[in-house]
């Protein structure tokens, strides 16, 4: 993972925005998994999208990390939270909110030190939880 010192701040290359950012401590979550998606799960960067604005009840909201199938259907979403965030009902809610809108068949939450995921069965409204490695 390319890092850099600019201006007195550490930045990483993202390479699915194809672009420097700060290194924040959710932005080293974020970073961590990318990778691993695209290293360890094999998914493509051309079928992953990053920090994109969706609407949400009228309010324009910013999703983590998004897979897209090869039909261009989101496939996995993934909100992350720095190490300190605890992954409590809240942040659940924020990325079941977002899915609301994206209809993604895999949610999951990560800050890096807990990954939890879910499968959503659209059919049946049943969420039930798996195991997807990090």
């Amino acid at each position: 993972m390319p890092i850099r010192e600019k201006e007195g701040k550490t930045e990483i290359f993202d390479p699915v925005r194809k672009k420097w950012v700060l290194l924040t401590e959710e932005e080293k979550v974020r970073q961590y998994c990318i990778h691993q998606l695209i290293n360890r799960h094999r998914f493509p960067v051309t079928l992953m999208a990053v920090e994109k604005q969706i609407p949400l009840n009228g309010l324009t909201k910013r999703y983590d990390i998004v897979v897209f199938n090869r039909s261009g259907h989101p496939y996995l979403v993934i909100e992350c939270k720095a190490p300190s965030v605890k992954l409590d009902q809240s942040v659940l809610e924020q990325v079941a909110r977002y899915n609301a809108t994206l209809k993604a068949e895999i949610i999951g939450v990560t800050n890096g030190l807990e990954y939890r995921f879910f499968k959503i069965d659209f059919n049946t409204l049943q969420i039930t939880e798996i195991n997807f490695e990090f």
